[in-house]
């Protein structure tokens, strides 16, 4: 005969369930990133896949394979291709001393500034190039995580799409929401991935390949480079691209090309930052669109989490806290309001 009613029993394995899920969410946290992207991926990816099953009639298996390889080719491989490119970029700026001090003394014909400034410019020329050495992920320095988080992700994405029936309907089953509030949830939560995935990135590499083409008509060094750092950039928004072109346009002034450096000026200012609103407008009325105090405070809270994927994956996170924040909201409203109408029922009753 067991010590325990059947009320109590319950309620130990409730408390076993929730120490041995914290438990292994606690050891989880090195691979959240990967878990993350995979949901990502999978949002991302399941229309396409069910077009290629469903009305295709492809196989399953060999239409799961073909979208993970095209992620791979079309995503990751160029990603830390360009990353990689931008450490050895970074590298080479910092060994380049006498560069910046002709530059720094050009500039101060153009800007008075006080004796000290040499040296903070200096020093934050310094240390921004040790962050954004820390930021970007290095094939050559990590190579082993990486490995081990892409495996982790397309082993878990495979099975995800295969068996997409039977993972939606568990994810249906457990989730702490009314069927309907969860099939809401799952709809706000594809929209605002496609938002800030798909929306905020189309919006950043027109950014990014305007600054670089730009930079190419009028003769600046490295166009390609800074276009690829102006993409990382333009994820925070109206912020991004003048930290790359109005310095730019400082160092061609005082160099002496001062038509180059106005007229980068005149089109970033008029032309670059300005197609942020217009294409943030057109996204916005196909899959949604992220406020810019999102999208700002996600990247504040993701880049210390995930890195440079932070850009990408801060600002879903803090979307899908405040969608789920909105779910809870209108569940609470229902179950206040039933609890109403249950208690007027009663009162007439007596």
């Amino acid at each position: 005969m067991s010590l325990f009613t059947y009320k109590q029993r319950n309620n130990i394995n409730l408390v076993i369930i929730v120490a041995l899920g914290g438990l292994i969410a606690y050891s989880l946290l090195g691979i959240f990133s990967s878990i993350l992207g995979t949901l990502v991926l999978y949002t991302i990816l399941r229309p396409v896949y069910l077009y290629l099953v469903q009305d295709h009639h492809l196989n399953k298996r060999f239409a799961a394979i073909l979208l993970l390889f095209t992620s791979i080719v079309l995503i990751v491989l160029p990603f830390y291709g360009l990353s990689n490119m931008v450490i050895t970029k970074i590298h080479e700026l910092q060994g380049d001393q006498i560069y910046y001090k002709n530059l720094f003394y050009k500039i101060q014909h153009l800007v008075p500034v006080g004796g000290d400034a040499e040296r903070l410019i200096s020093e934050g020329l310094r240390k921004a190039g040790t962050w954004a050495t820390e930021l970007f992920p290095s094939l050559i320095s990590g190579a082993f995580n990486i490995v081990l988080g892409l495996l982790l992700m397309y082993f878990l994405l495979y099975f995800m799409l295969v068996e997409h029936e039977r993972f939606e309907a568990a994810m249906l089953k457990y989730a702490p929401f009314r069927e309907q509030n969860a099939l809401r949830f799952a709809e706000e939560m594809k929209n605002t991935t496609f938002a800030n995935v798909v929306g905020q990135g189309l919006i950043c590499l027109v950014q990014g390949s305007l600054v670089s083409l730009s930079f190419f008509v009028l003769g600046f060094s490295d166009p390609f480079f800074w276009g690829v750092i102006t993409t990382f950039i333009c994820f925070v928004p109206v912020l991004g691209p003048p930290i790359i072109f109005v310095p730019a346009a400082i160092m061609q002034i005082a160099n002496g090309n001062e038509f180059g450096g106005y007229a980068m000026l005149i089109f970033g200012f008029v032309v670059i930052i300005n197609i942020d609103n217009v294409l943030r407008f057109l996204i916005a009325k196909r899959v949604g669109n992220i406020h810019p105090i999102i999208t700002v405070i996600g990247v504040v809270i993701g880049i210390p989490l995930f890195g440079i994927l932070g850009l990408v994956f801060g600002p879903l996170l803090l979307s899908y806290f405040i969608l789920v924040v909105k779910i809870y909201e209108t569940s609470a409203l229902a179950s206040d309001r039933m609890e109403r109408i249950k208690t007027i029922s009663e009162t007439q009753e007596l």
